[in-house]
């Protein structure tokens, strides 16, 4: 079989049985092209015939290519995904990434809503289905920490505002149940009883009565902050790192925020860590006597 028809078998399986997503499969397919070309540039047949020095020299032409320290990690991520997939087939009998490390990767804190800012936005005043709608989405984000994918796929069957309570399918086809803030509950009756609530029903609706396109969420939100008078680039995310950023700040439980937010890798969670001390040494900095700067 042919490196190309290895890839090919080894995506199948990652959309088929392992039931990634689109944009992942894609994120796969991109990168080990890139070590695809490279190996028919330097004559290398097949995987087998790959081993650490290679792989560096691999690593090294991307990175003067101008691949960023982020791309090649992803990209590192995407080969070892595969070779580990190889070897459980007893297709290669070595690791060709042992020892091999990209470049050290500077994480970009997320920028996030103050407590003020964020009531500010969800609370935003308006008339109209639109309002209505607006602001259960709004509420919902801020109140859950969903991912964009995880809101516009809601039904209501998936919503037990009763309990307070929601059930999404995340990252992995994983699914978590979160709860729901009485705000969000409030706002999302009005939207039921608005727009109708029966179980299979879309709960955010675009043309048609179809699922709202994540499109039009972001320009919805956008548009919202602005009207707001916000200077802050306001998207989807960023509510999902404001959720997150002022649970941790309140409960300063890590693995709760984790589970809340259905990140598989608690490392994923901990960056909020790191935000929350950048909040503290602003407010040490700026309360301490020993600290203050002289002006």
């Amino acid at each position: 079989m042919s490196a190309q028809a290895q890839v090919d078998a080894w995506l199948t399986r990652l959309a088929g049985e392992r039931k990634a997503s689109a944009h992942t499969v894609d994120s796969y397919r991109r990168d080990l092209a890139k070590l695809l070309r490279w190996m028919d540039a330097q004559g290398i047949g097949g995987f087998e015939a790959l081993e650490p020095n290679r792989m560096r020299s691999f690593v090294a032409a991307e990175h003067r290519g101008g691949l960023s320290p982020k791309s090649l990690q992803r990209l590192l991520s995407s080969c070892r995904s595969l070779f580990r997939q190889l070897s459980r087939e007893g297709l290669m009998a070595h690791d060709p990434l042992a020892g091999v490390r990209g470049p050290k990767v500077h994480r970009k804190l997320p920028q996030v809503l103050d407590v003020d800012e964020a009531t500010t936005l969800v609370e935003a005043q308006g008339e109209g289905a639109l309002n209505v709608r607006d602001r259960a989405m709004l509420e919902l984000f801020y109140s859950s920490g969903l991912r964009l994918s995880e809101l516009t796929g809601l039904h209501w069957v998936d919503l037990d505002l009763q309990a307070g309570e929601v059930r999404v399918l995340g990252k992995g086809s994983k699914t978590r149940i979160v709860p729901v803030g009485r705000h969000a509950v409030a706002a999302l009756r009005a939207l039921g009883e608005a727009e109708g609530m029966g179980p299979e029903t879309p709960v955010f609706r675009g043309r048609g009565g179809a699922p709202i396109n994540p499109r039009t969420v972001q320009l919805r939100l956008r548009t919202l902050a602005m009207q707001q008078g916000m200077a802050k680039h306001v998207h989807p995310h960023l509510l999902r790192h404001t959720f997150a950023s002022h649970m941790l700040e309140s409960s300063g439980d890590l693995r709760a925020v984790q589970e809340l937010l259905g990140h598989a890798d608690i490392a994923t969670t901990q960056i909020y860590t790191h935000l929350d001390f950048q909040y503290l040494a602003k407010v040490y900095d700026a309360a301490h006597p020993r600290a203050r700067r002289k002006t």
